[in-house]
C-alpha cells in the first residue's frame, strides 16, 4: 500500500509511514460513517397524557359542532276552531227558531237579533286570523322555537334538551279532525310550561318533538361521555 502523502510503499500493516511518519488510517474520514436511521418498525414515543387529553377534547368538540337543521315548520291550524265554527252555526239557526216561538222576533227583536249574530261571527271570524298570523312554531335539531303577537313579537326559545315532558290534549270535535294543543314541561327557567294550540296533525308533531329531545339527549350525553 502507499502512504497517502508521501506516496511512499508502506506495509499493510503500518499505522504510520516510516518516510513522513503520517498516520496511514487518516484516509478514512469521519464523513464515511453513516448516521444510523430510526428503525420504522420501532414504536412511537408515548403520548403525554395532557396532549391525549388536548387532542381527544379538540376531536370532540369538531364532532359535536353539528349543523342545526329544520324539522317542523307551522301555526294556528285552520280546524283549530271546528268546535267554535259549529257552535256559531247552530246559534246562527237556533236563535231566530227559539226566539220567534218566544214571539221576540217583532219590533226591534229581529233586527238586534241580526246585530247579535253579525258581531258573534265578527269575533270569531277576527278571533281566527288573529290566531292564525299571530303564532308560528319551529322545530329543529336542537331547539323548540314558539313566536307570539301580532303588532309585539314574543319568540320562546326553549332547548331540546331542556324538556322533560311532551303532552298533547284534544276535545272531542279535535280529535275527529286531528288537532290539537301540545304542552311542553321543561327545566328552562324563562318558560317552563309552555302550550302550543292550534297544532294540525298533533298526535305526530308530539311525537316528533319528543324523539328530537331523546335525540339530543343522548348525543349530549355521549359527547360530555367522550371528553
Amino acid at each position: 500500500m502507499q502512504c497517502p502523502k508521501c506516496q511512499a510503499e508502506v506495509a499493510e500493516e503500518s499505522v504510520y509511514c516510516p518516510k513522513c511518519g503520517g498516520r496511514l488510517d487518516a484516509r478514512h474520514a469521519p464523513s464515511d460513517l453513516k448516521t444510523p436511521e430510526a428503525d420504522p418498525a420501532a414504536p412511537p414515543a408515548a403520548e403525554a397524557p395532557r396532549e391525549r387529553f388536548l387532542r381527544a377534547a379538540a376531536s370532540k368538540q369538531t364532532d359535536g359542532e353539528e349543523t342545526e337543521e329544520q324539522l317542523w315548520q307551522g301555526s294556528y291550524a285552520k280546524m283549530a276552531m271546528i268546535g267554535s265554527w259549529a257552535a256559531g252555526g247552530l246559534a246562527t239557526v237556533a236563535a231566530p227558531i227559539v226566539l220567534g216561538v218566544a214571539g221576540m222576533l217583532s219590533g226591534g227583536g229581529l233586527f238586534w237579533l241580526l246585530i247579535g249574530l253579525l258581531v258573534m261571527w265578527v269575533l270569531l271570524v277576527g278571533l281566527y286570523f288573529y290566531r292564525r298570523f299571530s303564532v308560528h312554531y319551529t322545530l329543529t335539531t336542537q331547539r323548540l322555537i314558539h313566536e307570539s303577537g301580532l303588532l309585539w313579537r314574543t319568540i320562546d326559545r326553549v332547548e331540546l334538551i331542556d324538556i322533560d315532558d311532551v303532552t298533547f290534549r284534544q276535545d272531542p270535535v279535535q280529535r275527529a279532525f286531528g288537532v290539537g294543543t301540545i304542552q311542553i314541561d321543561s327545566s328552562d327557567t324563562t318558560t317552563p310550561k309552555l302550550k302550543l294550540p292550534g297544532i294540525e296533525r298533533v298526535r305526530y308533531v308530539a311525537d316528533l318533538i319528543d324523539d328530537a329531545r331523546r335525540r339530543e339527549r343522548r348525543r349530549r350525553g355521549l359527547h360530555i361521555e367522550a371528553v
